[in-house]
């Protein structure tokens, strides 16, 4: 076989050996670089000019490769990739490399042919995406948003893992879609909460503004939902609710508002909208309520303000926070 007939025939996994060898990497096989390199001498070049250019000063493009390969191991198993040329391959790897290094991993972005994904760790929310028709969507903690390349050519359609709220742009002739996994959503333009597990093994939608149909996934069943309005739909359920949780979207708009409410429910919410774990030594400490605002506050000072309003001490191990009466 020619060379250059190996080249048009290697694996994206030979690919990547070969980027990670180029990159200095001693335990690398070597193999499949070489035959690059004795083929087309530009390719060396091209990647020693990647390595040794950093107009910022901030770009280490070997941890950054490092980093990278770990996530596409990752995420291989929902990212189907399509055959393309050496060439092609070698400048992606170089291309996604650049974006990686220069931009960092808050918001974690994969074009794959004819998809991206738009990904959250467990520490990161409001990850925001701008859509191509103008429409926003932020990203709670451990999300994950796919959706085409193409997207708003023809249709506007995304699929949903985790919790967004969706900000998006009216189009009456092309209805935005939702795939929530057990449900669809569908809207022409208004603002909405979406979950795609609520705990219950239920999709729940919450309405902000304007009207949202919520289906299960086979169409069997439908509902049309009106602002603060609560829609939740399991495989063998559907109901619908006024919402009367002023702190719903609290996790979105880091602002919570408590008047007179039980700290059990104080607890669960601040751990919804901050991530702050908070346990109560003595049961009763769960009964006791609370009127207070809390805005985006240090996790510290909103613990201090609970403590002095009911004369309890904390004691913190690790990430959570204990309660004790004095």
């Amino acid at each position: 076989m020619k060379k250059n007939d190996k080249i048009e025939k290697m694996t994206e996994q030979e690919w990547a050996d070969a980027a990670a060898w180029l990159s200095g990497e001693e335990t690398a096989d070597g193999e499949t670089a070489r035959i690059l390199l004795s083929e087309d001498g530009e390719i060396m070049k091209k990647w020693n000019d990647l390595r040794y250019t950093d107009a910022e000063g901030s770009i280490d493009v070997d941890k950054a490769w490092d980093k990278l390969n770990g996530r596409i191991e990752a995420e291989r198993p929902v990212i189907k990739l399509r055959e393309r040329s050496a060439m092609q391959s070698f400048l992606r790897i170089a291309a996604m490399v650049i974006i990686v290094a220069g931009l960092g991993w808050m918001a974690f972005e994969i074009a794959a042919p004819g998809k991206v994904v738009v990904a959250s760790a467990s520490d990161e929310k409001n990850i925001e995406v701008l859509l191509a028709d103008g429409s926003r969507i932020y990203l709670n903690r451990d999300s994950r948003l796919t959706y085409s390349e193409k997207f708003g050519r023809n249709d506007r359609r995304v699929t949903l893992k985790g919790e967004a709220f969706f900000d998006i742009a009216p189009d009456p002739s092309r209805p935005f879609i939702i795939d929530a996994g057990s449900a669809r959503v569908r809207v022409l333009g208004t603002s909405f909460n979406v979950r795609t597990d609520n705990g219950n093994n239920e999709v729940e939608v919450f309405v902000s503004t304007g009207r949202v149909m919520l289906t299960s996934s086979d169409g069997s069943r439908s509902m049309t939902l009106e602002p603060d309005f609560i829609g939740r739909l399991s495989s063998d359920n559907s109901s619908q609710v006024l919402n009367t949780n002023v702190n719903y979207i609290s996790w979105h708009t880091d602002m919570l508002a408590f008047d007179g409410e039980k700290l059990s429910v104080v607890f669960a919410d601040l751990k919804r909208t901050f991530n702050i774990d908070i346990v109560a030594a003595d049961e009763a400490i769960n009964d006791f309520r609370l009127t207070s605002m809390f805005d985006n506050q240090p996790h510290d000072t909103i613990i201090q303000v609970i403590c002095t309003t009911f004369n309890l001490r904390s004691v913190q191990e690790g990430e959570t926070y204990s309660l004790l009466l004095r």
